[in-house]
């Protein structure tokens, strides 16, 4: 599912933020990437789905080389991973239904299938009764849920989150953890990154712990 192989990468000539990693993530694996502000965790996720390149090494995500990959192609790549973020990213101007449906009316996917798909992945993450209220109305917890619904309507076979429950209070944090071993134990690979290992502890999946750029 993703494989890495001796990858680099630098911010200028002195900002190194990842240095030699190496690691596999196997299909329908639960794998937390865990290290303080500014250890590359970042970096690394902005890899996984195209927004940045490595300087050296190879990286393959559902079996594509992301060093290979044209810009043109990347949007099909992305089809296939969810991306979760930990500002949301939420359109503001857009209910919680609009915001989920706005990638697949973006694609052509027809309304009536649309409707179909957005409402039961609301439903998923326990957010029926919230899907026409706007992000302003909604509590950071239900905005990190519509998040994770956008994420998920396409039923992608990767999830890719970049610290999601940084903005959350422990128990919130707590909820959306177990939103996410939800959707992996039917099958999609999760791969969060996060600097709470408390939290990761709890979560019980394999543990990666990345530091000044190395995986230690």
């Amino acid at each position: 599912m993703i494989q890495l192989f001796h990858v680099f990468k630098t911010f200028g000539a002195d900002a190194k933020a990842l240095e030699d990693i190496t690691f596999q993530v196997q299909p329908g694996e639960f794998v937390c990437l865990v290290g303080p502000s500014g250890a590359g965790k970042t970096t690394l996720l902005r890899l996984l789905y195209g927004a940045e390149r490595p300087d050296r090494g190879q990286i393959l995500v559902n079996g594509r080389n992301m060093a290979r990959l044209s810009r043109r192609r990347l949007p099909d790549l992305r089809r296939s991973i969810g991306i979760v973020f930990q500002d949301f990213k939420l359109l503001p101007t857009k209910t919680a239904f609009e915001n989920v449906a706005f990638a697949q009316r973006v694609l052509g996917v027809p309304e009536r299938l649309i409707r179909r798909r957005v409402t039961r992945i609301l439903a998923r993450v326990g957010l029926s009764r919230k899907q026409d209220a706007f992000p302003r109305q909604l509590s950071g917890g239900e905005q990190q849920r519509v998040a994770l619904a956008r994420a998920l309507v396409n039923e992608p076979a990767l999830i890719l989150a970049d610290e999601p429950t940084g903005n959350l209070d422990d128990g919130l944090a707590q909820e959306i953890m177990a939103l996410f071993r939800e959707v992996n134990s039917d099958g999609t690979t999760v791969f969060i990154a996060t600097h709470d290992r408390q939290l990761v502890a709890r979560a019980a999946g394999r543990i990666l712990a990345l530091d000044h750029g190395q995986i230690r």
